[in-house]
């Protein structure tokens, strides 16, 4: 089957589908299934653009909310994961993944899915090691820490894929695994983003949780976006016993969605021509997801997955082929995702902007009707509860301090909000400030639009083989050259401007209702996202 990838499309769905038309059209082909590795912004109003990590002058509307309102509908079944720049209250809302609208899915913090016999898995957002061992925690109205900490990967879902033991035929992530870059060409890289050089030659460019996943999943195809470039990969991975069979990974990172950007990639994926043309559930997935559900944390206390350690009385929680058969015995079978899409939040409406709207804390009946059905916590609503008994808890110690203070006098209110601006930064810490002196002139000559007579053909990416060890000895030396697409330069990051939101109450929607100082320039970039100052507006 014919599958499309694409990069970073920051909400510009009317041009990613407008560009996907003319592919088929030109080289007469049918695509079957589009696959979006983060930066989706499915932004539905003016309160989801609040909830998006981005300058203020980046918040536009786009085009999404006209295939949640139902205005269009996406031409073909579209898969995706979350980035660093999204409607993180929306997404928040599917936490285990859904419709955000018809023909739309979302993989959730990590998933897998089933397509035609292809399996299918994500994870969303990037690494950032400070929050990587907390809980899922955050909640709008989001404040300058969590608006950014609500994207960052968590080692509960790295922990949940790691327990998959079935083979996965594709999977994505938004920024790249660290060390991929030594399986390219590396030379062509270095060349175009020299301001790369220094992670790579440290070996810090990129997720360690994505590497750590490369290295135990083995994908045949693993997909990325968040750099801004075109890359391509493939590695060879080292067996764990002569019996085993030799696997290999064909990394691709796709561009942004922008005019003569290379940003879509179509390739033909074998699959089961038995298998019918609806979205499905993954059974192991489901049964990882069963397995794993008393480890759902909810804190910003750090915390470790269990291992062989000692501590542990249980590390192992891989599924057995009997816990796999009893999902397929709760489902008659049937793994077919239902296409119970509902509106969960308001439209924007172009004639009646509504600038002051306050985003809520919203939980999707999706995910409602998911959680009963596979006997899974809803972690909106634990969320929710774990805010309302800490508000009990912090009456009832106010209650106390106010009864110590009856004999000394009254002590100072403590303000609601935080007055303190010193340490408040308009730089998002997520991002960075490059060099203005980093060679940023730009180098393409690709265009979106492949040559009439030259399909786009993604095996012509991949010629470089090679093995290395998981522990990697990095040197400077240039790596093989090995054929890849044209990369392209770009360069300023996104910077942050938002301030901290008041809290409202969290929102349940029912299944059938519709919701009318100074820059400090950073080195480390391997959780930026590198784009052109003016280009990298998304469109």
């Amino acid at each position: 089957m014919k599958v499309a990838v694409a990069g970073c499309c920051h909400g510009a769905l009317d041009k990613m589908y407008e560009t996907l038309e003319l592919l088929q059209r030109r080289h007469n082909v049918r695509l079957d299934l589009l696959l979006c590795c983060g930066d989706f912004q499915a932004v539905r109003n003016e309160a989801d653009l609040r909830c998006m990590a981005v300058p203020a002058k980046y918040r536009h509307m786009q085009t999404f909310y006209r295939y949640y309102s139902g205005e269009k509908k996406a031409p073909v079944l579209t898969v995706f994961i979350g980035g660093n720049h999204e409607a993180s209250n929306h997404l928040q809302e599917l936490p285990y993944g859904g419709w955000v609208a018809p023909n739309i899915y979302y993989l959730g913090y990590a998933g897998v899915v089933r397509f035609r016999g292809v399996r299918i898995g994500g994870i969303s957002g990037i690494f950032k090691s400070h929050d990587y061992r907390k809980g899922h925690f955050e909640c709008p109205p989001y404040n300058q820490q969590t608006i950014r900490s609500a994207y960052h990967v968590r080692n509960i879902e790295v922990f949940k894929l790691k327990q998959l033991k079935r083979p996965i035929d594709i999977f994505m992530s938004h920024d790249w695994p660290r060390s991929i870059y030594h399986y390219g060409n590396k030379k062509q890289l270095l060349k175009m983003k020299s301001f790369f050089r220094q992670e790579v030659e440290s070996n810090t460019l990129g997720s360690p949780a994505a590497s750590e996943l490369l290295q135990h999943l083995k994908p045949t195809y693993w997909f990325s976006a968040h750099l801004h470039v075109k890359f391509a990969a493939f590695m060879q991975h080292q067996t764990n016993s002569k019996e085993e069979l030799p696997k290999a990974t064909k990394f691709l990172a796709l561009d942004k969605c922008l005019p003569h950007r290379d940003f879509l990639q179509i390739i033909d994926i074998e699959h089961d021509p038995s298998a019918g043309d609806s979205l499905e559930y993954d059974a192991e997935w489901i049964a990882v997801l069963k397995a794993t559900n008393s480890l759902v944390n909810v804190t910003q206390s750090s915390w470790s997955m269990p291992e062989n350690n000692g501590l542990h009385a249980k590390w192992d929680y891989s599924v057995t082929e009997e816990a796999i058969k009893e999902v397929l015995e709760e489902l008659n079978h049937n793994l077919k995702i239902p296409c119970n899409f509902t509106l969960t939040a308001a439209c924007y409406d172009p004639s009646k902007p509504q600038k002051q709207v306050e985003p809520v804390h919203t939980i999707n009946p999706q995910t409602t009707e998911f959680c009963a059905q596979f006997g899974l916590t809803d972690i909106n609503d634990r969320i929710q509860q774990a805010k309302e008994e800490g508000s009990v808890r912090g009456e009832r110690e106010e209650e106390e301090e106010e009864e110590d203070m009856d004999s000394t006098g009254s002590a100072e209110e403590p303000s609601e909000y935080n007055t303190d601006n010193s340490g408040l930064s308009s730089i998002n810490p997520d991002e960075i400030m490059l060099d203005e002196d980093g060679g940023d002139e730009d180098l393409s000559t690709c265009s979106v639009d492949p040559s009439p007579d030259h399909p786009p053909d993604f095996s012509a990416s991949f010629s470089d083989i090679r093995i290395m060890p998981d522990s990697m000895a990095v040197s400077s030396d240039d790596a093989t050259d090995s054929t890849n697409e044209e990369l392209e330069k770009s360069g300023v990051s996104d910077q942050v401007e938002e301030k901290s939101l008041n809290e409202r109450p969290l929102k349940r929607i029912g299944g059938n209702e519709n919701g009318n100082s100074g820059i400090k320039k950073i080195k480390r970039r391997n959780q930026a996202i590198y784009a052109a100052e003016d280009e990298d507006k998304p469109e």
